[in-house]
């Protein structure tokens, strides 16, 4: 069914929201002021999601995507909109959703922090392949689905990482099993130095192993290969693995292949200041870092603290994180690679704790922050939702949120990164 609507506004998943016949649309792509043409892909009682067959009308907040398979590729959702529209939006979405939960005042709610580039940001990327009758073809899914949408860039990439992707793109094709690799990962570490991690089938595993050897040597950088889970990951080339620095003087900080870092180096840094700033320690507290990973935050807040835990589920970053602390010389953290849940009350007590989850978020642990009641709290979110959710049974037992801030480490998505500021009030 085609529907003829107009866009009011933007939601949160990056959607613009219009209605007809009485029910709100949801459609992708556009931006408000927007006159659309669109088909109804499903329906429920009170609102439509929508695919975007055309802009009959634009609004004056559109731009032309400079890339050539924006609205295909399933990466960016808002290159449509200006950078400028994008953090008003991005910063409007956030307080509202804090605000209607209840669980922030005005006041409370401060201005995103921009991305110094809106562009060429990214020091990870994934990009998918798909052996066609048509050819080799590699770049992104389009959204919601598994469809290989064929990108010879992404404006997005570091230019190492593009210069390694188009490498690999001209080679793949030349690979033993190219039908048996469904992935590449492309890092980029501050030095600029690019590495791969290529994923593969585990029965083609032999076959491509060698050949990636031969390969990446011609390339010039560094490779491994995964053939199953994260615990199959085998180093081929070099060192695989990312180095990013955070903190002044700098923690330069290993991130093994298929461990997790920022994607956004020059964000995440200032995401840092602002954690380290908002912890306002005195070198004599007990702090813990939950969901630590190799150290982001642990390093900083370890060399203002008294001494810090930290807490991880995913034990090669733990590895990680003690050899970055034994490298700078850091002697008062000690790491535990295990659950965050029950880590509050094994390790406690304390006097700040920080929690930097996942996108699902920490509810499990909300009730043990409740028990053991730590002075302040410190919540690194890319999600408000499960940021609000969690929020909840802290700011009806006893916290307040001094401070919630909204930062942008993903120009040209609807993605939102935050920090909230929480005070126990007795």
């Amino acid at each position: 069914m085609l529907l003829e609507l107009e866009i009011e506004t933007l939601t949160f998943g990056g959607r613009g929201l219009g209605h007809y016949d009485g029910k709100a649309v949801f459609v992708p792509y556009t931006a408000p002021g927007d006159r659309v043409r669109c088909r109804a892909t499903r329906e429920r009682a009170h609102f439509v999601e929508a695919q975007l067959c055309e802009v009959l009308q634009p609004s004056r907040l559109r731009r032309t995507p400079p890339c050539p398979v924006a609205g295909k590729c399933g990466g960016c959702d808002w290159q449509h909109l200006p950078y400028v529209e994008q953090l008003a939006w991005k910063e409007r979405l956030f307080h509202d959703q804090l605000l209607r939960s209840g669980v922030a005042s005005v006041e409370a709610l401060l201005p995103i922090a921009p991305a110094p580039d809106e562009w060429a940001y990214r020091n990870r990327m994934q990009f998918k392949c798909r052996q066609t009758p048509a050819g080799f073809v590699a770049g992104f899914y389009r959204h919601a689905s598994h469809y290989v949408v064929d990108a010879p860039r992404c404006l997005l990439a570091m230019p190492a990482i593009h210069a390694a992707y188009t490498f690999l793109r001209s080679v793949l094709p030349t690979a033993p099993r190219p039908e048996a690799i469904p992935q590449v990962d492309i890092s980029c570490s501050d030095d600029l130095h690019p590495a791969v991690l290529l994923h593969v089938l585990p029965d083609a595993y032999a076959d491509v192993r060698g050949w990636l050897r031969e390969t990446t040597g011609q390339g010039g950088f560094a490779a491994a290969i995964q053939s199953g889970r994260k615990d199959s990951i085998e180093t081929v080339v070099g060192d695989a693995g990312l180095v990013t620095a955070v903190d002044a003087p700098p923690f330069s900080l290993r991130v093994g292949a298929g461990g997790f870092a920022q994607v956004n180096p020059e964000q995440n840094r200032r995401l840092v200041d602002a954690v380290v700033a908002a912890a306002a320690l005195s070198g004599t507290e007990r702090v813990l870092d939950l969901y630590c990973g190799v150290g982001n935050f642990t390093l900083p807040l370890a060399r203002r603290a008294g001494s810090v835990i930290g807490v991880e589920s995913y034990a090669p970053a733990i590895v990680d994180a003690v050899a970055n602390a034994s490298r700078h010389a850091v002697s008062n953290i000690a790491f535990h690679a295990e659950p965050a849940e029950g880590a509050v009350l094994r390790h406690g007590p304390f006097d700040l704790v920080l929690l930097d989850p996942p996108r699902t978020g920490a509810y499990a642990v909300m009730r043990d922050l409740l028990e053991l009641r730590p002075r302040r709290i410190l919540y690194v979110s890319c999600d408000p939702v499960t940021l609000t959710r969690d929020l909840q049974p802290l700011v009806h037992n006893g916290y307040k949120v001094a401070s919630a801030r909204p930062l942008d480490l993903f120009p040209q998505t609807w993605h939102i990164e935050s920090l909230t500021v929480l005070e126990r009030q007795n």
